[in-house]
């Protein structure tokens, strides 16, 4: 029995590898953030930081494991991470929760506009692979706005 298996081109590779280095990147800033946060209303926010870090690395590894079912190897090394991500950097002290809320939605949307940005050259090529960027996309929104609603007021 012959099993057949897609490669994915150049593009398709670049692209996915791209969407991993911001999901790991924001897992990582999610863990800074959550051990920073400081402030009123510290616990909810620092239990909801563990949500999105969860929803980051399980969504990077999605992404890496069909990486490697399109032939490709995906690359998470920090300092690959470091020297290629499209998120702004993180804030090295402490961060009141207003800030951390402001900070971290921001980062949450630029990871989001990764995904956004190579769907449909992702799509184009391959299908399947652009399902699991309209998951990427929903997990990563749905956390936007429940951080995000932290700041708002009725």
């Amino acid at each position: 029995m012959s099993i057949t298996t897609t490669t994915a081109s150049e593009k398709l590779r670049a692209n996915l590898q791209r969407v991993l280095v911001a999901l790991v990147d924001l897992h990582v800033m999610g863990k800074q953030a959550h051990w920073n946060v400081t402030g009123r209303g510290f616990r909810d926010l620092h239990l909801q930081l563990d949500e999105l870090v969860d929803v980051a690395r399980e969504q990077s590894d999605v992404v890496a494991e069909r990486m490697r079912a399109l032939q490709v190897v995906p690359d998470g090394r920090t300092e690959t991470v470091a020297a290629t991500t499209d998120l702004s950097p993180y804030p090295a002290d402490l961060v009141s929760v207003g800030d951390t809320v402001e900070t971290i939605v921001e980062r949450i949307a630029q990871a989001t506009a990764v995904a956004r940005e190579v769907h449909d050259d992702v799509d184009a090529e391959d299908p399947t692979t652009a399902d699991l960027l309209h998951a990427i996309i929903a997990d990563l929104e749905k956390q936007a706005w429940m951080i995000s609603s932290e700041n708002r007021e009725v």
